[in-house]
C-alpha cells in the first residue's frame, strides 16, 4: 500500500477540517439570542382573527357610548380588513414575517388544556408547559411549579438575564419571584430601584395621581413604560411582558374600551419591538412570541366572561416571529395547545425544555427552521367552529360550536 506524501496529507486534513466546520455551522444556524414573550389578557380569538364584532356594536350588548364613531373606527366589510384595522402591527408585520396559530376558518385551533379557562391556571400553563389541578384560583399563592423562565434563569448563560413586567399584580406569585429570584415588576407596586432616582420620583407620582380603575391591574401603558425603564439599565435575554386591560374592560362590559385597549396594545408592542431593533443586543437576534391566557364567551352576553362552564373560552390564538421562524403566515389544519408555549420559548433559544420537563407540551411545530422542521400542516382534530362542505371565505364562515 502506497502512502501519500506529507503535503497531500496536510491538504486533505485541511479540507476535512473546513468541511467539518461548515457542517457544524449549517447544522446549527440559529440566530435567536433573546426572546420577548408577550401576553394579552383575555383577548378573544374572534377579534384577533376577525376584528370588530358587529353584534357587539351597541349600548345594550357592548356598553358602547358612541356607536357611530366606534363603527367608523373599527368596522370594515371583511374579516381581513377588520383585523388589520384593530391589530395593524400583529397582522401586517408579525403575521407576514412569522406564523399565526388558531384560525378556525383554516381548520386550525389553539386550545387551553387546564379546563378552567381563567387567568392564573392559564398563565401557569403558558409558563410551565402543563396544566396543574392544584392551580385552581387566582389567589396570590406561590406557584409550586418551575416556569420556563425560572428554568432558563438556572442555566449559566441565562442567569440574571430573565425579567418580567406585568399589568396584573398576581404575577410575582405565578412566577414565584421569591424562589426563582426573577425580578417581576407587577401591578401598581412602587417603581423599582433600577429606575434613576429623578425618573423614579416622576413615575411614582404619575402612578399615585392617576385614577385606578382596578386595584390589581395597572394600565398597560405604565407596564410598557416599566419595560423601557428596565431596558435602560438591564437588557435581559428573556423578557416577559403581560398586558391586562383587555380582560378588565371586557368584564366591565365596555366593548368600545376593549377595542381601544386592543389597538393600543398593538401599538405598544410595535413600539417596544421597534425599540429593540435599535439596540445592538436585540437587533436581528430577537424572537417574539405572543398569545393570551384564555378566551371568552361568543354571544352578546357571554363575551364579557369566561370560565370552566364556557367551553368556547378554551380556544385562543398564538403568533411567533423572529430570525429563525419561517414566514408561513396563518397555519392551516394545525392543532396546538397553550402548553406548547414554554417549550417553544426555550427551543428558540436553543434549549430543550420539553426534554427536561416531559409533562410539558412539545414546541410549536415548524416555528424554528431546520432539517427537523416541516412546514406541512398536522391533521385537524378539533376547532371552535365547524364548517360544512367547501370552506367559504373567512368573513362568510358560520361559527358553530362543537357539541
Amino acid at each position: 500500500m502506497r502512502f501519500l506524501s506529507s503535503p497531500w496529507c496536510l491538504l486533505l486534513l485541511s479540507l476535512g477540517l473546513m468541511a467539518s466546520d461548515t457542517s457544524t455551522t449549517l447544522a446549527d444556524p440559529r440566530q435567536t439570542e433573546n426572546v420577548l414573550l408577550v401576553t394579552l389578557d383575555g383577548l378573544r380569538w374572534q377579534e384577533f382573527f376577525s376584528g370588530c364584532d358587529e353584534s357587539l356594536l351597541s349600548k345594550e350588548a357592548g356598553g358602547v357610548r358612541d356607536v357611530a364613531t366606534l363603527r367608523r373606527r373599527f368596522f370594515r366589510s371583511t374579516a381581513e380588513e377588520r383585523r388589520e384595522t384593530l391589530f395593524p402591527f400583529l397582522w401586517k408585520t408579525v403575521a407576514t414575517r412569522g406564523q399565526v396559530f388558531g384560525d378556525p376558518t383554516l381548520g386550525s385551533s389553539a386550545r387551553v388544556t387546564n379546563g378552567l379557562f381563567f387567568s392564573y391556571p392559564g398563565y401557569s400553563e403558558i409558563l410551565c408547559g402543563f396544566a396543574d389541578p392544584r392551580i385552581d384560583s387566582n389567589d396570590k399563592k406561590n406557584n409550586p411549579n418551575v416556569t420556563v423562565l425560572e428554568w432558563l434563569n438556572q442555566k449559566p448563560r441565562f442567569a440574571g438575564q430573565v425579567a418580567a413586567c406585568t399589568s396584573w399584580d398576581v404575577f410575582p406569585w405565578i412566577i414565584n419571584a421569591e424562589r426563582s429570584g426573577i425580578p417581576v415588576d407587577a401591578g401598581w407596586q412602587p417603581v423599582g430601584p433600577h429606575v434613576p432616582p429623578e425618573r423614579r420620583a416622576l413615575l411614582q407620582r404619575l402612578a399615585d395621581e392617576t385614577p385606578h380603575l382596578w386595584d390589581n391591574v395597572r394600565y398597560d401603558s405604565f407596564t410598557v413604560q416599566a419595560v423601557f425603564e428596565l431596558l435602560e439599565t438591564r437588557q435581559p435575554r428573556v423578557l416577559y411582558v403581560s398586558l391586562g386591560e383587555t380582560d378588565d374592560f371586557a368584564h366591565d362590559g365596555r366593548y368600545d374600551l376593549y377595542l381601544d385597549s386592543a389597538l393600543r396594545d398593538d401599538r405598544l408592542i410595535e413600539r417596544l419591538w421597534n425599540h429593540l431593533q435599535t439596540l445592538p443586543q436585540y437587533a436581528g437576534k430577537t424572537s417574539l412570541v405572543i398569545t393570551t391566557d384564555h378566551g371568552r364567551g361568543d354571544d352578546r352576553v357571554s363575551w364579557k366572561n369566561h370560565g370552566k362552564d364556557m367551553p368556547i373560552a378554551g380556544f385562543i390564538w398564538m403568533a411567533v416571529m423572529g430570525p429563525d421562524t419561517p414566514a408561513l403566515g396563518r397555519r392551516e389544519n394545525t392543532e396546538v395547545t397553550q402548553s406548547q408555549v414554554a417549550a417553544t420559548v426555550a427551543q428558540l433559544l436553543g434549549e430543550d425544555y420539553h426534554g427536561a420537563v416531559p409533562q410539558s407540551g412539545a414546541p410549536l411545530p415548524g416555528v424554528v427552521r431546520g432539517p427537523a422542521v416541516s412546514s406541512l400542516p398536522t391533521p385537524r382534530t378539533s376547532s371552535p367552529i365547524r364548517i360544512s362542505g367547501r370552506r367559504p371565505a373567512p368573513e362568510e364562515s358560520r361559527f358553530v360550536l362543537h357539541p
